[in-house]
């Protein structure tokens, strides 16, 4: 069965490739929306759906993986900053705090009927950042294609303190879950690529 990342994430493709399954990728291009008091589990459940959703209406043998991930602190959802000022204002609301990466994926495959949708959470705790230490991360251009303003796997593990949970889903994409239900729902085997 073929199988499609709905998702244009350089950091979801590298986990998917560390298994030996072979895939393709498709970009949903859905829009994003968020609806006012959604708790985030939903949201990011609603639109890991809503992705994979999009790309196996155009591929329905194929089995597609859709995947959304937030950071979420004090009950409210950071997304991917608008510009500089917000990515600023989103590290120093973290630094020296505990929040949540809660990342929803669903797995589809239209002609089987088949389906999953699920998501993982880890919780990530900053260390005491300085201006200085803001400003420098702010200036490696890391921070405004991803949620939280940071990327865990890059120079934003220089503000970490400690993690608890899957690394891979603070990075995007909670393989271990993933593998499990492909391996109970649709019999397949990332350890053998299918």
């Amino acid at each position: 069965m073929d199988m499609i990342l709905a998702s244009k994430s350089p950091r979801r493709r590298e986990i998917l490739e560390n298994t030996k399954v072979k895939f393709s990728i498709q970009d949903s291009q859905i829009d994003e929306v968020m609806i006012e008091n959604e708790p985030p589990k939903e949201t990011v459940m609603r639109l890991a759906y809503e992705k994979a959703l999009k790309v196996a209406n155009d591929n329905k043998d194929a089995l597609v993986i859709g995947a959304d991930t937030i950071v979420v602190i004090d009950d409210t959802i950071l997304g991917k900053p608008k510009d500089e000022a917000e990515a600023y204002n989103m590290i120093k609301l973290l630094s020296g705090k505990t929040h949540n990466v809660i990342t929803g994926f669903a797995l589809i495959n239209l002609s089987l009927d088949k389906k999953v949708i699920d998501y993982e959470l880890s919780t990530v705790t900053f260390k005491e950042l300085s201006e200085e230490s803001i400003k420098d991360y702010i200036k490696t251009n890391e921070s405004l294609d991803k949620a939280g303003a940071y990327g865990i796997q890059g120079y934003g593990s220089l503000l970490v303190k400690e993690i608890q949970g899957d690394y891979f889903n603070i990075v995007g994409l909670p393989i271990s879950k993933i593998s499990t239900a492909l391996k109970e729902i649709f019999d397949m085997n990332l350890f053998y690529g299918g």
